[in-house]
């Protein structure tokens, strides 16, 4: 089955933009009004799969072409739309420059995150889509990246979370009730998703 994108208001920039955004599904989720927050209440863990719903099925055709539309927004735009910040609600959006693992060139993509203090954190899940995205596999030959957000731009290393700190950082992101990360979405892959720390330096 194919869902189409479907042209919503986006809150953030009052402009029509596509419902699908870089791989995921963009949605007006259903929250509840005060959702509990992970990263302060370490107890927020227990996760209703029930509950949870996966994004529909997109042809990968079409996930890639929403990519590279996303990206072309941010360029001719002037870099107006196409980012927003994090909160304690809703994922954020942030440009990521790495370094190609085989070409040795810039490789920019737009990835969403949350924000871990003074780290950001991006699940590298490529659309939910099973191979490695390109940019994680970057990271891992060249560490060093950089980010531009909403409010600048930083200079970051990047490593893997691992064992309480990784269960920590997804019950962050599963805490904001989005269908783009949770349980089900990440089923989709035969791997676990690895959650990329992007510390300051």
């Amino acid at each position: 089955m194919c869902h189409l994108p479907i042209a919503i208001i986006s809150p953030l920039t009052s402009v029509w933009v596509p419902r699908y955004v870089y791989g995921v599904v963009y949605t007006v989720d259903s929250r509840p009004a005060n959702p509990p927050t992970a990263l302060e209440d370490p107890t927020v863990t227990e996760i209703d799969l029930d509950a949870q719903k996966a994004p529909p099925h997109v042809p990968r055709w079409l996930v890639r072409t929403i990519w590279i539309g996303h990206r072309a927004l941010y360029r001719v735009s002037g870099g107006r739309i196409g980012l927003r910040p994090a909160t304690e609600r809703q994922w954020g959006m942030l440009r990521l420059h790495t370094v190609g693992r085989r070409s040795g060139t810039e490789r920019v993509a737009i990835v969403g995150y949350i924000e871990d203090g003074p780290n950001i954190v991006t699940p590298a899940m490529n659309g939910w889509a099973d191979p490695e995205p390109a940019w994680w596999l970057n990271l891992q030959a060249h560490p060093l990246a950089t980010i531009e957000l909403p409010e600048g731009t930083r200079h970051v290393t990047a490593r893997a979370a691992v064992g309480e700190e990784r269960a920590r950082l997804w019950a962050a992101f599963v805490a904001l009730g989005s269908s783009a990360f949770n349980d089900a979405s990440a089923a989709q892959r035969s791997r676990e998703t690895a959650l990329v720390i992007l510390e300051p330096r």
